[in-house]
C-alpha cells in the first residue's frame, strides 16, 4: 500500500467495519469478505489506482447507509401506518 494513503485505507476500512455490524446476513460474514477484498489489494502500489479504490470505498459507504435508511424508514413506515 502506498505509504500516503495508509491513513485513508485504514480509516475506510474501520468505517466499513462500524457499519458491518447491522449487516442482513450476519457481522461475520461482512468481516470476512471485508478483509478478503483489503487482503487481495494489499499490494497495490499505484498512487492513482489506490486514490480510485478508496473513492470506490466511499461510495459503497454511502451506498450501505442509504440501505439502512431505507430500512428504517419502511420499519417506522410499517408500524405506523398499517395498510389494513
Amino acid at each position: 500500500m502506498a505509504q500516503p494513503h495508509r491513513k485513508a485505507v485504514l480509516n475506510l476500512y474501520k468505517t466499513l467495519l462500524y457499519m458491518g455490524r447491522d449487516w442482513p446476513q450476519g457481522y461475520d460474514l461482512f468481516r470476512k469478505r471485508l478483509h478478503k477484498v483489503f487482503s487481495k489489494n494489499s499490494e497495490e502500489s499505484d498512487p492513482n489506482k489506490v486514490l480510485t479504490m478508496i473513492k470506490h470505498g466511499d461510495f459503497v459507504v454511502k451506498e450501505i447507509e442509504a440501505l439502512y435508511k431505507l430500512k428504517k424508514y419502511r420499519t417506522i413506515k410499517r408500524r405506523y401506518y398499517d395498510d389494513n
